[in-house]
């Protein structure tokens, strides 16, 4: 019985350890890009809640191989350039795509 317990406890360990890397798309990047990217956008956002000039509930990051993409709208200009701005200031990010609309 003892034998049976392990072999289903590993069995399970097993299925865990495959299944942990299933948020990543095959030859998107790699787990531990996954989660560096991950790190890049909560960051961002959290720096975007921080700084009264920017409206963190109205943009959208999403970050890919180090690169940040913005999308949503902003109030103006100096938002939309303001948050591209403390996007690139955040250790590991590569390059910022901004795709940001300014409201009317």
């Amino acid at each position: 019985m003892k034998i049976r317990n392990t072999l289903m406890t590993s069995i399970i360990a097993l299925v865990i350890v495959t299944t942990a890397g299933c948020a990543v798309t095959r030859d998107q990047e790699t787990v531990g890009a996954y989660v560096d990217d991950s790190v890049i956008t909560t960051t961002v956002k959290s720096r975007f809640f921080d700084d009264k000039s920017v409206d963190g509930s109205s943009i959208s990051v999403e970050t890919l191989n180090g690169t940040v993409m913005l999308s949503g709208f902003a109030k103006n200009p100096n938002e939309k350039r303001m948050a591209e701005s403390i996007a690139y200031k955040v250790k590991g990010v590569k390059s910022v795509k901004n795709d940001l609309l300014v409201r009317p």
